[in-house]
């Protein structure tokens, strides 16, 4: 029921990552008209909640049993041009420096069309307390890999 990737979420975004190497997650998108802010242009908290998740997804791995689940402990963006709503979008989220219980990330969305940056963000992750996740039953919390 994620926002941003929850397949089942009636509201969501249903945004489709794909990991085209280690620690890099891409994905294209073109936001409907009800998630605007200003006519035209995509709200502002939409944009940083798909920086977000896309940032964070870069650090999941390669491994679909063994992804890496981290909450976003700072989150900063910088809203370059308006997003804009009916026009297809290119989303890259970029691992950074790793460690044991943090790590560090980029994202950007690019007009996919002309390949201008429009918006990016650093974010400032830390892992998910074991006690709180158990990694024992990725299925029944709704974590999956969909094949293409």
């Amino acid at each position: 029921m994620c926002f941003i990737c929850g397949l089942e979420n009636p509201v969501g975004l249903h945004l489709h990552m794909y990991e085209t190497e280690p620690g890099i997650v891409v994905a294209k998108y073109t936001a409907p008209e009800h998630f605007q802010g200003y006519p035209g242009v995509l709200h502002g908290g939409i944009v940083s909640a798909i920086i977000d998740e896309i940032a964070g997804r870069s650090h999941m791995g390669s491994d679909p049993d063994n992804p890496r689940f981290m909450f976003t402990a700072k989150l900063e963006v910088k809203y370059r041009k308006n997003v804009p709503i009916g026009k297809l979008l290119r989303i890259v989220g970029r691992a950074g420096k790793s460690k044991a219980r943090f790590a560090e990330a980029w994202a950007g969305i690019y007009d996919a069309e002309t390949d201008e940056l429009l918006a990016e963000g650093n974010v400032l992750l830390i892992n998910v307390p074991e006690e709180q996740f158990d990694m024992s039953i990725l299925s029944e919390l709704g974590w999956k890999v969909v094949p293409e």
